[in-house]
């Protein structure tokens, strides 16, 4: 096995990626990318709580994980890979080779427009995602396995009344 998941959810490790994605996909660890949280021991103590004894979590920052990719895609178990923010997923694509993107979660923030019911992006955020897909990535939004991925282009087109 290996990463069966590159999801960007800015909530990271909540109950839709540890239930929802981990149970199906039989999940056994989440490498979470976040420079601040690779800092925070009080805050990984939090996310090592939200996860069942059996799911290891690994925290790095973007720089670090972008390194040791090549290792967790040699795994022989399936993980997930999370990021809370685009800019940290572009540095991976960038970096690491990341080629598949779930956009999972990007909720509202002053500034966001809504395109799905569970993603709100800026016009910065829009462009950055574009620049994803001219990295190579394939981008696209759901929010648990059973929904229909939903390619970036219709992504982008879509908008929902808030």
């Amino acid at each position: 096995m290996t990463l069966v998941l590159n999801r960007i959810d800015d909530r990271l490790i909540h109950g839709q990626v540890v239930v929802g994605w981990g149970q199906p996909l039989d999940v056994r660890f989440i490498v979470l990318v976040d420079d601040a949280v690779a800092e925070s021991e009080w805050e990984q103590e939090l996310y090592r709580m939200g996860v069942p004894p059996e799911m290891e979590i690994r925290f790095h920052s973007a720089a670090d994980a972008a390194t040791r990719l090549d290792e967790y895609r040699m795994e022989g178990q399936p993980g997930i890979l999370l990021t809370g923010d685009i800019a940290t997923m572009r540095a991976l694509v960038e970096r690491g080779g990341v080629r598949d993107v779930n956009i999972g979660g990007i909720h509202h923030r002053a500034g966001r427009v809504q395109h799905l019911r569970y993603v709100f992006l800026s016009e910065a955020e829009q462009e950055a995602l574009r620049e994803l897909a001219t990295h190579g990535a394939l981008v696209t939004a759901q929010d648990v396995p059973a929904a229909r991925a939903i390619p970036l282009n219709e992504l982008l087109g879509a908008r929902e009344d808030a």
